[in-house]
């Protein structure tokens, strides 16, 4: 069996959704924030802050392990000669999508790979957000049912798939070209945090390996959180499912053997406890995933491999966590920001609209 057919099989996915889980326990040892050792939409926010799109302080530094999932399943689609270059399906209601699911994944505080970790972690505040997430994923089910479609994406130029690596290469000469200068907020044109989770990392070339053999296995498994919750659901498929168990599963028993795991409710850290939008949030978060057709995970790895539209998302994702802590949408530990909820009820309805008006057939 080939080595692409092997992790794209029901045991291959497991055994990537279990690395997975082991990777970012490890993470978090090594030095990323706790049961925050893989977070896609905070590790985005982080890179929005570095960039300047946004000033909070606490949140600042250019995650290396995002910039190795785009590499990893760039290098992955090469190997395996699936690099397509293909776009031009719906972006404008894509990079909304993006803005959308990442302010909802700010509210709850965190992405639904987070949630996992946060519940194999002990954070019982993650039923609340994966019940959340699963709500919206049900939404968005029902408006796939009905002939929802963003439309067909074309191949084009390869300088189109190209250009996300490329972004992501940029940034990895940027991070080396402009280090940390200990006890200053700047250096060159990236912003660090000094304290709170962007001061928190794993050494460098720790993280970029890890995100590199996160993107390389997951886009040959096609790993994705949301597309398994909806295949459950809408096929009574669990093939992907079995990956989000694995990383759920196999990330209770690393943190138990790192004494990284702590039960309960309260004092979980980046987390609140306010569970009405603990929930909301992540249901915003997971119908605007449904969708877009991806977890965030899922289209970074899919931008690598030539998806000009997931890197719409991507970068849909980026410009909303500016948003999110420029105009007071995020979360803190203390509880959803002050315009959070406004947002998450703006963000629900500008997503039926979307669902609503993007059909081939009535709901």
């Amino acid at each position: 069996m080939k080595l692409k057919n092997v992790f794209a099989s029901g045991w291959g996915i497991i055994a990537v959704g279990a690395l997975i889980g082991i990777l970012a326990t490890l993470l978090q040892k090594f030095g990323n924030p706790p049961n925050m050792g893989i977070c896609v939409a905070c590790f985005e926010r982080d890179i929005a802050g570095a960039l300047g799109l946004h000033r909070a302080e606490v949140v600042q530094y250019l995650r290396p392990e995002i910039i190795g999932f785009v590499l990893g399943a760039f290098l992955s689609a090469l190997l395996f000669r699936e690099f397509r270059p293909r776009a031009g399906s719906a972006p404008i209601a894509r990079f909304v999508l993006g803005v959308f699911a990442m302010i909802g994944a700010l509210v709850f505080l965190g992405c639904p790979w987070r949630a996992v970790l946060r519940l194999a972690g002990g954070d019982l505040n993650a039923i609340l957000g994966l019940a959340g997430l699963t709500a919206g994923i049900w939404i968005g089910t029902l408006f796939l049912k009905g002939g929802y479609n963003l439309g067909r994406s074309q191949s084009t130029y390869p300088s189109v798939g190209l250009l996300m690596p490329i972004i992501m290469l940029g940034f990895l000469v940027l991070l080396f070209l402009n280090p940390q200068i200990p006890g200053e907020p700047k250096s060159g044109v990236l912003f660090y945090s000094l304290k709170g989770p962007g001061s928190q990392f794993a050494p460098l070339l720790i993280s970029l390996v890890a995100g590199l053999l996160i993107g390389f296995l997951a886009q040959q498994s096609r790993f994705c959180t949301m597309g398994a919750l909806r295949d459950l659901i809408l096929f009574r498929q669990a093939h992907l499912f079995g990956g989000f168990a694995a990383l759920l599963i196999f990330a209770f028993m690393s943190n138990i053997l790192l004494g990284q795991f702590h039960l309960g409710f309260e004092k979980q850290p980046v987390a609140h406890t306010m569970h009405l939008w603990n929930f909301a949030g992540m249901a915003l978060a997971g119908l605007a995933f449904a969708l877009a057709g991806g977890c965030p995970g899922r289209q970074l790895f899919l931008s690598g491999e030539g998806d000009g539209d997931a890197a719409v998302f991507v970068l849909g994702m980026i410009v909303g966590a500016g948003m999110s802590h420029n105009f007071g949408l995020a979360s803190s530990p203390a509880g959803i920001g002050p315009h959070g909820a406004a947002a998450v009820i703006v963000g629900l309805v500008v997503c039926l609209f979307i669902g609503f008006t993007m059909r081939k057939k009535s709901v």
